[in-house]
């Protein structure tokens, strides 16, 4: 339900908008309708020269716990050939012609996690633990995250992350490269707010061609985010996955 993000502005922090989750109750676990709703509120940034940065929140103790099982486990058995909702708001966020800045307080798994990787500056929270437990459920990274992950923060710290599933902590992913400040729980979202608001009076046609030079070419990505999107739709139909989703359930 679209109720569980929260799009807004607010007159505090101008030329800002904000992406909130807001299903605390079952730890900001993403469902389609909310990946949908994320996927328009990137698309109205982008054409809304009002709009002059984007930033993402999640609620006290948790940024999101990645996708909803029982969601995801549905469209998995559905046998569905359109691509997932997730998949394409990953590509939105590829395609974002606006600054992307996350406040992570506590947990980020899973998208949690990789989203994080198309944000330019991600604050975090010292009790912040970020994880993608892809090959654990049979599946494969995702998000462009098999590209963005190794140049960001070395090849083994990306196999220790998106292949083993070791967790990072806050300080750990500060000091790797994924993210860039740490701040007590209690500044994370003004810290990241702070953030938007001083990108948002910077001149935004000097911004935006800084901001794509950093980047570099967005081509590679997508045809990465495509790449890994055939591996993961064969994966969610495969044997392997659909018994590590019943273990998952069983828990």
């Amino acid at each position: 339900m679209t109720e569980h993000i929260i799009v807004e502005r607010t007159a505090a922090h101008p030329g800002v908008l904000i992406i909130r989750f807001n299903r605390p109750e079952k730890k900001n676990a993403i469902t389609a309708a909310m990946y949908q709703r994320m996927t328009s509120a990137l698309e109205e940034a982008n054409a809304d020269d009002e709009v002059k940065a984007v930033v993402f929140l999640g609620t006290e103790g948790c940024f999101s716990a990645g996708n909803d099982m029982g969601d995801f486990i549905g469209y998995a058995m559905s046998g569905s050939s359109e691509p997932p909702a997730g998949a394409i708001f990953i590509k939105a966020l590829a395609l974002s012609q606006k600054p992307l800045i996350s406040g992570v307080d506590g947990l980020a798994i899973g998208i949690g996690t990789t989203l994080n990787l198309h944000c330019d500056l991600t604050v975090a929270s010292g009790r912040s633990v970020f994880k993608t437990p892809f090959v654990d459920l049979a599946l494969v990274p995702e998000a462009g995250s098999s590209l963005l992950a190794p140049r960001v923060i070395g090849h083994q710290r990306a196999f220790a992350l998106l292949a083993a599933g070791e967790g990072f902590s806050a300080d750990y992913a500060l000091n790797a490269g994924l993210i860039w400040k740490v701040v007590g729980p209690n500044e994370v979202e003004m810290e990241a707010l702070a953030l938007g608001a001083e990108l948002a009076k910077k001149p935004p046609q000097a911004l935006q061609i800084a901001r794509d030079l950093v980047r570099g070419p967005r081509d590679e990505v997508l045809a990465r985010i495509d790449e890994e999107l055939v591996h993961f739709s064969a994966r969610l139909k495969s044997a392997e996955a659909r018994a590590a989703f019943e273990a998952f359930m069983r828990r």
